[in-house]
């Protein structure tokens, strides 16, 4: 049937900050239906409180709030724009939600708001666990014996009738959030506190645990016609028990025979038909490996995490799709690049999702894993085989390992390792390869680790293919057979004890150079030319290299803390400036998950490792003007100089402008010449002299390894002792990796992005962080224009900026963080020669589009041409504020304590005309509980008693219970606040923790000297219990400054009439 033209205006709900099981596969679903909704004719208006998303651009939607995810704020939306329509599916679980309670409240209805798609029937029938069982039962389709509990003693009686295992999934949640595996009635009490808290309906589903399964996952296509598809089908080579997210995953599926794979695939589609799904939605499936006995896990009545995976591998644009099936449309009517969209797609290839894991970042955080996710992002590899697609993604995953094997592994005997690949963690696909090395046998293996032994034979052949290399060292034709199998020349060199670029030259001798396989989603049996391909060692090259001038654009590889969506963003939007400047725009990333990596952005895209070789296979084979390595973060920025080194342009801000900003002696030097100051500091290669840096500096200092992201590894030591431990265990110290020893410097962060093009400079704003130095500046909350700062220090802040960038070289966006002191003095913390984390919120708050103006620079139009004459516009009148989003509950074990070194997932925008209802908006939407009555517990280090006083007597004067330990309590009360005293954990007693578990506090507010920083101390466990029992945790005064602001704002007071 066509198009619906009884309705225009269509609401779209995103799915707000970025966090672990909630990422950016929702905002490039999203962005997609947007799209197609705006190419279908509809007006868009679009919901989203993430600044760091493309979703979130002017150009996506027709009209974009960036307001709080929340009931509140959506309904005024609705209730201000009255759309005719409303898409529930596209938002993660956080916009389903929010569309479910719409109707249930009556918005909608009120408004005369239709939810498209799937019915809230259909969804309330997959989402509750009660109805879900009855449905598949009506059906004849096995699910898992299983009861509802909503209080504990049912859950404990659930259990019991069950049997032990059991697993525990709460409703109405993401990512497997609150859920987990029990063996025993102790372990239960734990999860199961834990799980009713988390869901927001207080409900649970005991059921009886099917761990050694294996999992395999649908995703499945039906329109208002009841025609039905299955995309493609997934595997996650680990058996059930581990998050799918958190799993490696392979499509299609390798091990399921043809019954199999039908028989499951028949049990989706007659699932999704009996739930009249109207667009795309993914179906779990436990099957055992011993026989044809298959459970159904769930159905997600939604675009799911996993559809962008299915979309990239497949090249079948669920959520586009989705979108169109919404308003109407049918799948024979819709069309796709080759084929209408009601054909199922062939795949002649391997698909391997890789999950990418912050334990390189939080080595306390626990690395096993289970039934909540814990990776922030993912990278996806295509081969010809499994093996090839395997070794693709390895070295895609940038956590300093280039084939499959992890140094951490190599004194272990079998024993260790046996033992270690029984538990499931983020590391043992490198303890599995390092046993066959060893010689254990296939069958061993999969005793030990209930992985099919179809993917341990895989392996098998890696490592045999390892010690093939090393008897036949130089050898042309084992060459090739390496390559073929996914080797890097890396990997290679090593077993032949050569150099990288040896091999290299090899292969250009024996004519060993990669072929470039289109992704076309229907194996050629149609003629079709869609510019998306990965490489393969076979004689055949489907990318057809044009005579137009070309420019590569370097993406930024899997999403990590430190290096988000954001670098996505610039990303995308470079790509549309070049292409309107006349070039052919050519993409090279990893990342299933975001928009850069969809066909339709670009020219052309390769999903290839964004490693030195992958990317020069690529320049040799397209020959452009140039490659763009400021936007990609890091990963661009690090390959800017072996690819000059090869010879390859690097168009915008060049490696001796890197080298310049990023080389501690370059720096040094330069800051000197300009005259600019810094807080005094060396970089150091021997401990021995760190320790000498930092008694000439004088403590407290803050030390950090010299090229960093995301402040990684990076602390403030306040002694010696404390600098030793950190050199000998925190990081590698040596000639090439040195460590940085600065003093430590408390004042006011103020931070700016700005764009230079060698001579002029343009800064577009100017944001003043609201925790002081020592938290980092992504964690810390955000504000343009600045809200303290004196005209006289941004004036110097101005100076600076227009100094560095030409004098540095810079051509195109850079980024400078600054501290200023009590006596409004100005200290220059770093600069970096590249797009920030900052660039989309900036540009979205100032109106500036910076990554456009940026690659216009980069191309050759100065700022002049493009109009911009000014160092500084005029500040916007609104306020604009950014709050970090957490988490913490995902990683269990992680400290939740704010440091340099950066933990937040993602943010969330807040903006208003007062500055107070910006903060107020940013915290709402990030997921911060904001409740103004309740009981405030203290526990507050002695240097930060007296700047705590006056704000705990603002919580005293709102009415809040003061609780503390007894240090804090004896302080407080001196100075006239009434406190409870608690008995602190270090002396062994449980009643703080008790309290924070039993829901009687509302914050807790914990500061600590920083020569006491222990993981293990009384401290620690409050803020871990704080996390676990969802109670909102704050470790930095300025942040409970602010939020005291907003609870002021928007509490009224009582008084006496005749006060």
């Amino acid at each position: 049937m066509p198009k619906r033209t009884d309705i225009h205006k269509i609401l779209v709900i995103g799915s707000g900050p970025i966090v672990i099981g909630q990422a950016a596969e929702f905002d490039y679903a999203g962005t997609q239906a947007c799209l197609a909704l705006k190419e279908e004719g509809y007006e868009v208006i679009l919901c989203n409180s993430n600044p760091a998303t493309i979703m979130t651009d002017p150009s996506i939607a027709d009209k974009v709030y960036m307001e709080p995810q929340t009931l509140e704020y959506i309904a005024r939306i609705v209730r201000f724009e009255r759309p005719d329509a409303i898409i529930p599916g596209l938002g993660g679980q956080t916009g389903l939600n929010l569309a479910m309670q719409l109707e249930k409240k009556g918005i909608l209805r009120e408004c005369h708001t239709q939810l498209l798609g799937t019915s809230s029937h259909s969804i309330e029938q997959a989402e509750d666990r009660e109805l879900f069982k009855a449905l598949c039962e009506s059906l004849g389709e096995p699910v898992l014996p299983s009861m509802i509990a909503n209080s504990m003693e049912e859950g404990l009686n659930a259990a019991k009738q069950i049997g032990y295992p059991v697993v525990l999934r709460p409703a109405f949640t993401l990512g497997g959030t609150g859920g987990g595996f029990a063996d025993n009635e102790e372990e239960f009490r734990e999860i199961m506190k834990n799980a009713l808290i988390l869901s927001p309906v207080h409900q649970v589903l005991v059921e009886k645990s099917i761990k050694g399964y294996k999992e395999i996952e649908y995703e499945v296509m039906r329109d208002a016609n009841d025609t039905a598809i299955a995309i493609c089908n997934m595997e996650n080579l680990d058996p059930v028990g581990i998050h799918t997210g958190d799993s490696v995953v392979v499509c299609p599926s390798q091990t399921l025979t043809n019954k199999e794979y039908h028989m499951l695939r028949d049990s989706a589609l007659k699932l999704i038909r009996a739930l009249k799904i109207q667009g795309g939605c993914n179906v779990q499936f436990a099957l055992d490996p011993k026989s044809f006995q298959y459970y159904l896990i769930e159905v997600n009545p939604r675009v799911s995490r996993s559809s962008a995976l299915a979309s990239k591998a497949s090249g079948y644009p669920i959520a586009r799709v989705s979108a169109k099936i919404c308003v109407g449309m049918t799948l024979d009517e819709i069309q796709l690049a080759n084929t209408c969209a009601a054909f199922e797609p062939a795949l002649d290839y391997v698909v391997t999702k890789m999950p990418r894991f912050p334990f390189d970042k939080f080595s306390d955080a626990n690395n096993r894993l289970g039934t909540q996710m814990k990776a922030t992002g993912e990278t996806m590899s295509v081969g010809r085989t499994f093996e090839e697609s395997l070794l693709k993604g390895i070295r895609s995953l940038e956590i300093g390992v280039y084939h499959l094997h992890m140094d951490k592994f190599d004194g272990w005997d079998r024993e260790k390792l046996l033992d270690y690949i029984a538990i499931g963690t983020d590391d043992r696909i490198y303890a599995l390869a390092q046993l066959l090395r060893l010689g254990a046998s296939v069958e061993e293996i999969v005793q030990a680790s209930g992985i099919d032994a179809f993917f341990i034979r895989k392996l098998r052949n890696i490592v045999e293919l390892e010690q093939y290399l090393k008897d036949h060292p130089n050898d042309g034709g084992t060459l090739l057979k390496a390559k073929k199998t996914g080797f890097s020349d890396k990997a290679i060199a090593k077993l032949w004890g050569v150099g990288e670029r040896d091999i290299y030259v090899l292969r250009k001798e024996q004519n060993i150079r990669p072929g470039y396989r289109m992704i076309d989603s229907c194996a050629v049996e149609f003629d079709s030319y869609i510019p998306y391909f990965y490489s393969t060692y076979e004689t055949e090259n489907e990318s057809v290299v044009s005579d137009r001038k070309k420019v590569i654009v370097l993406g930024s590889g899997p999403i990590r803390i430190g290096q988000g969506v954001e670098f996505d963003y610039s990303t995308v939007h470079a790509i549309q400036t070049i292409q309107k400047a006349g070039y052919e725009a050519i993409i090279i990333n990893n990342n299933p998950e975001t928009v850069s990596t969809d066909y339709t952005t670009s020219d052309k895209l390769y999903f290839e490792p964004l490693t030195v070789e992958d990317v020069m296979n690529i320049v040799t084979l397209e020959r452009p003007e140039g490659v763009i390595a400021s936007l990609g973060g890091q990963t661009a920025i690090n390959l800017a100089q072996p690819l000059t080194d090869f010879g390859v342009k690097i168009i915008g801000t060049d490696c001796i402008a890197i080298e310049k900003a990023e080389n501690r002696n370059a720096f040094e030097n330069l800051l000197n010449e300009l005259d600019i100051p810094r807080a005094k500091g060396q970089a150091v290669t021997k401990i021995r002299d760190g320790v000498a840096a930092a008694r000439e500096i004088g403590y407290p200092v803050l030390v950090r390894p010299s090229f960093v992201l995301g402040g990684r590894a990076m602390q403030i030591v306040a002694d010696e002792e404390h600098l030793r431990r950190y050199l000998h265990t925190a990081v590698e110290i040596d000639e090439d990796k040195p460590v940085l020893v600065d003093k430590y410097i408390r004042g006011k962060e103020v931070e700016i992005d700005a764009i230079c093009d060698g001579t002029d400079v343009f800064v577009p704003g100017i944001m003043e962080l609201v925790e002081r130095t020592g938290v980092h500046s992504g964690d810390s909350i955000s504000v343009y224009p600045s809200f303290s700062i004196s005209n006289r220090v941004k004036g110097i802040i101005l100076q600076y900026a227009k100094k560095l960038g030409p004098a540095i070289g810079i051509k195109g966006l850079f980024n400078i963080q600054f501290i200023v002191d009590s006596h409004d003095d100005v200290y220059l913390i770093e600069v970096n020669p590249r797009s920030s984390r900052t660039v989309p919120f900036l540009s979205k708050a100032t109106g500036f589009p910076l990554a456009d103006i940026a690659t216009l620079v980069s191309l050759g139009h100065s700022l002049k041409e493009q109009g911009i004459d000014m160092l500084y516009p005029d500040e916007k009148k609104r306020w604009y504020a950014k709050a970090p989003a957490f988490s913490f509950a995902k990683l269990r074990g992680l400290d939740a304590y704010l440091s340099p070194e950066m933990k937040s997932t993602g943010e969330a925008i807040g903006y208003d005309n007062s500055l107070t209802r910006a903060l107020y908006k940013a915290l709402q939407a990030s997921g911060v509980k904001l409740q103004n009555y309740g009981t405030v517990f203290a526990t507050i280090s002695d240097e930060d008693k007296e700047e705590a006083l006056p704000l705990l007597r603002r919580f005293y004067a709102l009415g809040y219970n003061i609780e503390a330990t007894a240090g804090t309590a004896e302080y407080l009360k001196k100075h006239g606040i009434r406190t409870r005293i608690k008995a602190k954990v270090d002396d062994g007693s449980t009643e703080i923790l008790d309290s924070i578990r039993q829901g009687h506090m509302t914050y807790v507010i914990n500061t600590m000297d920083v020569r006491c920083e222990d993981i293990h101390s009384g401290s620690s466990q409050i803020r871990r219990c704080a996390v676990e029992n969802g109670v909102t945790m704050l470790t930095a005064l300025d942040t409970v400054r602010v939020l005291l602001d907003v609870l002021e704002e928007i509490t009224l007071g009582i008084s006496t009439i005749n006060a």
